[in-house]
């Protein structure tokens, strides 16, 4: 009796381990192939509980998601020969695990090759164009044509880059601070040009105003001569007629306004006593 239990106890331990290594999950964020003594048997791409031949099989899991390779900086020249510290990443995914695992066995594998493949095409092209170009004018088409290269070439891997970029495009620190001093001097030479063209078109503003300032003086000085020849002729006109209707009052007028201009406070006049100017404060003209 103690035999039977015995041998079902081994039966049952046996058929236990038979099945945890027959039973194996994939996980939603991975993939894996199947393979028996070393012969591909199949690919798992969804999610769930699978079986394999245990002992016979072996089970090779990747990544099922978008994967990020950041390079570290390393320098390449340009066709200008400058230059650069170039910081560049890409992202990229597993598209045949089987692929990826006859050619380089793991996802460390896969990112060596990736570095290789994305160095190399990033040198190559940046190698044909210039400073210039690469910083400002035609990054997007170059980290386009990259990338498609790159594409191609990971495509022999089971890899598909979906993304290549360069983070930072800096000069050696060896370089940097003499490109800084030339950069330098040419703003100061732009801002000179600029001040100077400033002053320039300043002179000609202040001349062009002092010009017409002179010309509306010049013209208002002129109408108002006018103005005031027209009002004295209007004058000499308007006495003219009043001396003609009545020359004596008009001259008694006349004279009260020169006694009032002539003779004020504190001031002393000293004339003949039959002098014109006092007739009419003579007793003779009471």
């Amino acid at each position: 009796m103690n035999n039977k239990i015995i041998i079902a106890s081994v039966c049952l331990i046996a058929i236990v381990i038979v099945l945890a290594a027959s039973i194996f999950t994939v996980d939603e964020t991975e993939q894996a192939i199947v393979i028996q003594l070393g012969k591909y048997i199949r690919t798992i791409a969804e999610p769930g509980l699978n079986f394999k031949v245990p002992f016979l099989q072996s089970v090779h899991k990747f990544e099922d998601r978008i994967l990020e390779y950041d390079a570290a900086a390393a320098p390449i020249i340009t066709s200008d020969k400058k230059h650069l510290i170039i910081d560049n990443y890409a992202r990229w995914r597993i598209t045949d695990p089987l692929k990826l695992y006859q050619t380089v066995r793991d996802e460390a594998g896969a990112q060596e090759k990736l570095d290789d493949i994305v160095f190399s095409e990033i040198r190559e092209e940046v190698a044909r164009h210039t400073l210039t170009e690469i910083i400002s004018v035609n990054r997007e088409l170059i980290m386009e044509k990259v990338h498609k290269k790159c594409n191609t070439k990971a495509a022999e891997y089971g890899i598909e880059v979906l993304d290549v970029r360069i983070k930072r495009a800096d000069l050696p620190p060896e370089v940097a601070r003499s490109v800084y001093e030339r950069m330098k001097a040419e703003r100061h030479r732009i801002a000179k040009k600029y001040r100077s063209e400033g002053e320039e078109e300043a002179v000609k503003i202040r001349a062009a105003t002092d010009k017409e300032r002179t010309i509306l003086l010049a013209e208002s000085y002129r109408l108002a001569e006018k103005l005031k020849g027209e009002g004295d002729a209007e004058a000499i006109k308007i006495y003219a007629e009043a001396f003609e209707k009545d020359p004596e009052f008009f001259a008694f007028v006349r004279t009260l306004e020169a006694y009032k201009k002539s003779l004020r406070h504190d001031t002393t006049v000293i004339l003949p006593s039959d002098s014109e100017f006092f007739q009419y404060l003579s007793p003779a003209k009471k």
